[in-house]
């Protein structure tokens, strides 16, 4: 169930206040190593570590890491926060946090008052991949716009795995993060989604708010069992809460696995099956003729239309945006050359919630 082995750290090539990225030796191998640094402590060339190699074991998707759950050089930890709202519970990091609903906050209050997200537009994806995309596209067209990323617990539990949320953020493309369930690390903590948007609402005062999972999706080539089903009931929490739901659509066609081909059976599951609600769905123009054809020929089948509000999108404005930009987009291993209509189908979902601003 866990693999964990020593190492030796040998060259510390990226550190910041909340992640430490390094390179381990292990039985005279380098191995590539991270840190969480408000899980356990500072760490040191020379020092000894005991990592969790249990993913690379497996040769799982996880960006090629082995993470720390040690420093058995300097093993003492003394980052306890305020609050009393713990993450991970009872799990040997269970750790505590300062959530904004909770008793000791100073945002407390807020939960009480609330009466509704009042429109606020809200991009659901099932990829972390949607949020460069998206979020690019909004600051470009409108750059005043404040726009909140909500990170859910569906991939990576820290934010601080995320390279792009942190480069977003410098770039200023992303103004405040959030974090709620058992992922952590965002500017503010919440307990769940209702209260991550009435945060990204009340106390960010987002025009739109962008949620998705962290890094690595999981999926096992059934109906039902991957990781994505979360978008659904994120857009049910959206329309409950009176905000305008945007769902994105998983599409490609760089994409062989017949599964995922067009759109994906993911988005088409969600779409047909688990949004209990009447959401918002933005396709694409794609200059393809014949790839346009399969598209609307899958929203027939599925009855998508029927069940959901169908917008299709010009992507003329979309194309020049991302190329801009095309440095920030990555989706499993492939960029804007080699998936440009699953770019360009996060993206139209944010020009439909510039139309629908209040």
């Amino acid at each position: 169930m866990i693999k964990m082995i020593e190492g030796t750290v040998k060259n510390i090539y990226f550190i910041d206040e909340n992640i430490t990225k390094f390179i381990a030796l292990i039985d005279n191998l380098e191995h590539n190593c991270i840190n969480y640094n408000s899980l356990t402590g500072c760490i040191r060339l020379d020092d000894k570590v005991l990592l969790n190699t249990t993913a690379i074991e497996l040769q799982l998707g996880t960006g090629g890491f082995h993470f720390v759950v040690a420093n058995l050089s300097n093993p003492m930890v003394n980052n306890l926060a305020q609050g009393h709202i713990m993450k991970m519970k009872y799990t040997p990091i269970q750790m505590n946090f300062m959530t904004v609903e909770t008793q000791e906050s100073q945002y407390h209050h807020i939960f009480n008052e609330f009466e509704s997200l009042d429109g606020m537009p809200v991009i659901i994806g099932s990829l972390h991949s949607v949020l460069a995309p998206s979020s690019i596209y909004l600051k470009s067209i409108r750059p005043e716009l404040r726009i909140c990323y909500i990170m859910t617990e569906g991939g990576a539990l820290p934010i601080y795995m995320s390279d792009i949320v942190r480069q977003l953020k410098q770039e200023g493309f992303i103004d405040k993060t959030i974090t709620y369930g058992n992922s952590f690390g965002g500017d503010f903590e919440c307990i769940n989604i209702y209260t991550a948007l009435i945060a990204a609402k009340e106390i960010v005062r987002a025009d739109i708010a962008i949620v998705c999972m962290g890094p690595g999706i999981v999926g096992t080539d059934t109906k039902l069992g991957f990781s994505g089903v979360e978008q659904g009931g994120i857009a049910d929490a959206v329309n409950k809460l009176k905000g305008y739901a945007a769902v994105v659509p998983r599409i490609s066609f760089a994409d062989k696995r017949i599964r995922h081909y067009g759109i994906s059976h993911h988005s088409l599951t969600v779409l047909k099956q688990l949004c209990c609600t009447r959401v918002n769905v933005a396709f694409p123009i794609i200059k393809n003729t014949e790839y346009m054809k399969l598209i609307e020929k899958q929203i027939l089948e599925n009855n998508i239309e029927s069940l959901h509000n169908i917008n299709y999108v010009d992507s003329y404005d979309i194309e020049e945006v991302l190329s801009n930009h095309s440095k920030y987009l990555k989706k499993m291993g492939k960029g804007l050359e080699e998936d440009r209509d699953y770019f360009i189908s996060c993206a139209a979902a944010a020009k439909l919630c510039l139309r629908n601003l209040n």
